[in-house]
């Protein structure tokens, strides 16, 4: 029988995949602050509804709400809100495909910072894999290496980057709750990310851009299906996270890559390069180099 966390994982990434595409859909018509909000918009609800559910079914103290567990919070709450950000421009000039293998960097970085910040080791295989990494974007850049074609690169760089550290954070905000079920310290992490997530968007774009809101009050159906597929992938991610080490989650998680290739091909009609099928099969094998006990 596969482990729960195993299963979790699978689901977040099928889900995520999907959510990436219907991002890329809505991109076309709305800001990118404003699809970012969309991942959030109707997540939040849901996410308070499915704590209350966990109470109601298995009762458990409350959170400790301490300065260290909301500060933790808060960071990766901006952290993923600047990753979604990052990845909407992506998809505004690279397809779908090669957007979200650019930000599946998020796995070779996170092992980098690990090194350098946390003081993580990593084997020669895993040294190996980093530079299979780095080739891989390098061919996934463009075709000629001028500004235009380092431009997506860098922007990918910054995504995983954020998604990286947002994933870091969420481990560590679900760890500084040892007096819950991994079901409920999940939960609330989850939903204390997404409510914060929720009302900086809301109060940003309506300062800033309030045509972005009304285009997604207009569009439910779109930021409704934008939603809910976030509440699923970030459900699996934040409880497979709580359960398992970061790195084991996000090397299985790799598997999105293989959704992404379906849906570009099958929905979006997306034509593939052979450098870019080339450079997400080479993310695939540099994470899994890097990750390999």
């Amino acid at each position: 029988m596969l482990d729960l966390w195993i299963l979790l994982t699978l689901l977040a990434a099928g889900m995520q995949a999907w959510r990436n595409a219907l991002q890329k859909q809505l991109s076309r018509h709305v800001s990118i602050a404003g699809v970012t909000l969309a991942r959030f918009f109707w997540a939040w609800p849901l996410s308070v509804l499915y704590v209350f559910m966990l109470y109601r079914i298995r009762p458990a103290p409350w959170p400790d709400l301490s300065l260290a567990f909301m500060a933790t919070i808060a960071a990766a709450a901006l952290g993923q809100i600047a990753a979604t950000a990052l990845m909407v421009m992506l998809f505004r000039q690279r397809n779908y495909a090669a957007g979200v293998g650019l930000a599946k960097s998020e796995a070779l970085l996170a092992a980098l910072l690990g090194v350098l910040v946390f003081g993580a080791t990593i084997s020669p295989l895993g040294w190996c894999g980093i530079l299979i990494g780095a080739v891989a974007l390098w061919l996934m850049r463009g075709a000629t290496p001028d500004d235009t074609a380092l431009r997506p690169l860098m922007i990918g760089l910054a995504s995983g980057l954020c998604f990286a550290l947002t994933s870091l954070w969420v481990r560590h905000a679900t760890q500084l709750q040892p007096a819950l079920p991994f079901l409920h310290a999940a939960g609330w992490v989850l939903t204390l990310t997404i409510g914060m997530q929720w009302l900086t968007l809301v109060g940003w774009l309506a300062w800033r851009d309030r045509p972005a809101l009304v285009l997604l009050w207009q569009r439910p159906r779109d930021s409704a299906r934008v939603s809910l597929t976030s509440l699923g992938a970030s459900l699996g991610w934040f409880t497979a996270m709580s359960l398992q080490d970061v790195a084991l989650v996000k090397t299985l998680g790799q598997v999105e890559v293989l959704f992404t290739l379906l849906i570009a091909r099958c929905w979006f009609r997306e034509p593939i390069t052979r450098r870019d099928r080339l450079g997400l099969v080479l993310i695939v094998i540099g994470a899994l180099c890097v990750m390999w006990p």
